[in-house]
């Protein structure tokens, strides 16, 4: 019986490391889903840089005690996993609300992104909103367009004045 405690413990600090690490944390309904599709949901997620793990509501609800993510507990009732994300906090959202968009039986229940508790319908906007290199492509080009078009604008000046002299 001991033996079995321990490994409830070892699974609690894997649990909660992981949470420690993660920058945002997304709880999805998988019932109904066959084994064909949650293998391709893991896949996009490995792809990803994403880790989509299913633990047991208690565990989890242990591990998330006294961290950012405690906000989740409420959400941790039936078959639920966790998508983590250490790097793009938006991503697993992402993933998971196209994967939705496509497989029905997947229902995104809450998230924890940066510290911050999210509902379903919160979840999904953030899962519209571009990813941080296209934000940040956007933003260069919208810089970038202005500059060239002074340059064109100086270049066909001095093209001008050369054409006037010759």
């Amino acid at each position: 019986m001991s033996s079995n405690l321990e490994m409830k413990k070892q699974v609690v600090e894997e649990i909660k490391e992981k949470f420690q690490k993660a920058q945002s944390a997304v709880v999805a309904d998988y019932r109904g889903l066959t084994v064909e599709e949650v293998t391709e949901l893991r896949s996009k997620m490995r792809e990803a840089g994403i880790e989509y793990k299913v633990y047991k509501n208690t565990l989890t609800r242990l591990a998330v005690k006294g961290t950012d993510f405690e906000a989740l507990t409420g959400d941790l009732t039936g078959p639920n996993a966790v998508a983590f994300s250490y790097a793009d906090p938006v991503v697993p959202a992402k993933i998971l609300n196209d994967f939705a968009k496509d497989h029905k039986n997947l229902e995104l229940k809450s998230a924890v992104v940066e510290g911050q508790y999210y509902g379903v319908d919160t979840i999904k906007e953030i899962a519209e909103i571009p990813s941080r290199d296209v934000l940040l492509a956007k933003f260069l080009g919208s810089i970038k367009s202005p500059l060239s078009n002074l340059a064109y604008l100086l270049q066909g000046i001095a093209d001008q004045k050369a054409s006037t002299e010759a």
